[in-house]
């Protein structure tokens, strides 16, 4: 696989023409500019980053319309993970984030145990005030309240609230994103990101509930 040199010139033009036309035929008559500007691309960043963060997989661009209402067949964007760093490509330009996402219940569960204790709850404010400093932004849905039984008071509400955690970036399209700097930027973001994910990996870890 060749080295990665940016995202192709007609990346974001693609994704364009995806938001106006979500269809098989516009997927069919396009394919060659999805390979070769996205998808080629993508996995070469993540082959990139491999000895740093570990090996990384394209997601599909199937989307999964089982339960949605939405039934457009195809996402408005390409995603690459190496667990549990994630970067996106999009019509909106370039997104790259550290965190999980969405956690389930067991993970959620020891997530309010840690950030309840003051020592662990600290340090993983910390960490996030660090990341902020670095220049990412906190993300990850939260409750409107507060959990059930939880101090309303509680010095670390704000925390308890999220049900997913990240720190992330984003950047508008630009030359960049067409250029080898583009994976220098995806790199700084994880790099920043280590010390939140660490704490992650440390005191909630991977769910032990089976796979729906």
């Amino acid at each position: 696989m060749n080295a990665f040199e940016g995202f192709g010139e007609g990346a974001v033009e693609f994704y364009d023409g995806l938001l106006a036309d979500n269809s098989k035929a516009y997927w069919t008559d396009q394919r060659a500019i999805y390979e070769a500007d996205v998808r080629g691309p993508m996995n070469a960043l993540l082959a990139d980053l491999e000895p740093e963060f570990g090996p990384g997989k394209v997601f599909r661009p199937h989307r999964d319309v089982r339960f949605s209402a939405d039934k457009t067949p195809y996402k408005t964007h390409c995603g690459g993970y190496a667990a549990p760093f994630y970067v996106e490509v999009s019509s909106e330009g370039l997104f790259a984030a550290g965190g999980y996402y969405r956690m389930a219940a067991d993970q959620l569960a020891r997530f309010r145990t840690a950030v309840d204790d003051e020592r662990r709850g600290e340090d993983l404010r910390a960490r996030l005030i660090a990341a902020e400093r670095d220049g990412l932004t906190l993300g990850g849905e939260t409750l409107a309240t507060r959990p059930r039984g939880t101090d309303p008071a509680h010095p670390r509400l704000d925390l308890l609230r999220h049900k997913g955690i990240f720190v992330f970036r984003r950047w508008p399209p630009d030359d960049v994103l067409h250029g080898p700097r583009a994976r220098d930027r995806v790199r700084k973001v994880w790099c920043a990101a280590r010390p939140v994910t660490e704490w992650l990996d440390d005191h909630v870890g991977p769910t032990e509930q089976p796979r729906r």
